[in-house]
């Protein structure tokens, strides 16, 4: 199949950055690890993605170098590069995280300015309990961290946690007592920290966030898997979300798990067993390159293609959303095509399970209508 037309819907990404890069900056963005002096990122599948499949979107070669890759860029300049990526991805609409900006990101809107398509907002509640938190008395700090998170959800199409660098996924079934929130949140108040990696706290807005799902309507993001070195890879398997999972899943409310490598067949069979879960294997695609055919079909062993979506989590460079793109509609093209071969499906059955995880899966969960002229999957 050739799914190179296939409108996305990118249900998890983040800003480009809005300066140009040199060389350091640059290959910084190309790996979740901390920078080190002398360690070549280029040197890398993601490395090679780039001069692969970027080189020519900017008019170079194929397996273009990268210092003339990157000269190209610069002379391009950042916003003309970056137009060109993210417009060459086919994605339609983008869900933004804001909550998260090491440095200067375009914002929603001037992100989809940019890659010629829509954009909304994705609000992280972490972020809205420390910048609220500070302000607060421990005994007021849950109804004020509650007031402000409806407030910014206002105009959202979602909600995300990170709960997974914080404290793990091994969260309580049930939202901690009042009591042990106010000697959390006191103890937090006295530490004068911004961060929360308390566990009580953590779990608290975790299932604040649940309810808010539930009562607004607006999917909770959960970071699962493969993240920068805040993470600790055995708390981040989305297995741990598992009797959360099976309280919540009467109530309303929608989990998106996010990226989940290498966790992604513990992904594929929550989502197989529990109604409310989607799953994605986003921030794993560009970085695993020409093995994201393998981790997707991984996914695909047991999650049902109504509970798969994509999303690119491109990060500071439009390269990330590209090849986020790209390489998620090559795997799945390879892995269509095989199994029409095998007999396993008819084609008419693989255009309409690819336009949905693509699109109208995502557009679902989060009600966002579908692009003009587009019917939706049946």
């Amino acid at each position: 199949m050739v799914l190179d037309g296939i409108p996305l819907l990118d249900h998890h990404c983040h800003g480009v950055v809005d300066a140009d890069l040199d060389r350091p900056t640059f290959e910084s963005l190309l790996s979740e690890a901390p920078a080190s002096p002398g360690r070549n990122r280029f040197g890398s599948l993601l490395g090679l993605a780039v001069r692969r499949w970027c080189a020519p979107v900017l008019d170079l070669e194929p397996h273009a170098e990268p210092d003339a890759y990157l000269a190209r860029r610069a002379e391009l300049g950042w916003a003309q590069a970056s137009r060109r990526l993210l417009r060459a991805s086919g994605v339609r609409e983008w869900l933004v995280d804001t909550g998260y900006a090491a440095g200067s990101l375009t914002d929603p809107a001037e992100l989809a300015e940019l890659g010629g398509g829509r954009a909304a907002r994705v609000c992280r509640v972490e972020t809205v309990a420390e910048l609220a938190g500070p302000s607060l008395t421990a005994a007021g700090w849950s109804d004020g961290v509650e007031r402000a998170l409806r407030a910014e959800a206002e105009g959202a199409v979602g909600l995300k946690t990170v709960v997974a660098y914080r404290t793990g996924l091994a969260l309580p079934e049930a939202p901690p007592t009042t009591a042990d929130v106010v000697r959390a949140a006191g103890q937090w108040l006295r530490r004068r920290g911004r961060r929360i990696d308390d566990p009580v706290l953590g779990g608290w807005l975790v299932h604040l966030g649940v309810r808010l799902s539930a009562e607004l309507g607006l999917p909770l993001q959960v970071h699962t898997g493969f993240g920068d070195p805040d993470v600790r890879l055995p708390r981040a398997n989305p297995a741990l979300l598992s009797d959360l999972l099976a309280t919540t899943e009467r109530t309303g409310a929608r989990f998106m798990l996010l990226h989940c490598w290498p966790y992604q067949r513990d992904a594929g069979y929550l989502a197989h067993v529990f109604s409310h879960v989607f799953v994605d294997v986003g921030l794993a695609v560009p970085y695993v390159g020409v093995r994201a055919r393998e981790v997707l079909a991984e996914l695909l062993e047991l999650a049902p293609f109504r509970s798969v979506c994509f999303s690119s989590d491109g990060y500071g460079l439009a390269e990330l959303h590209f090849l986020g793109a790209l390489l998620w509609r090559r795997a799945l093209a390879q892995l269509l095509d095989e199994w029409i071969a095998e007999d396993a499906l008819t084609a008419a059955d693989a255009e309409r399970l690819s336009a949905a995880m693509a699109f109208h899966n995502a557009a679902r969960a989060y009600s966002i209508p579908a692009p003009s002229g587009e019917p939706t999957p049946s």
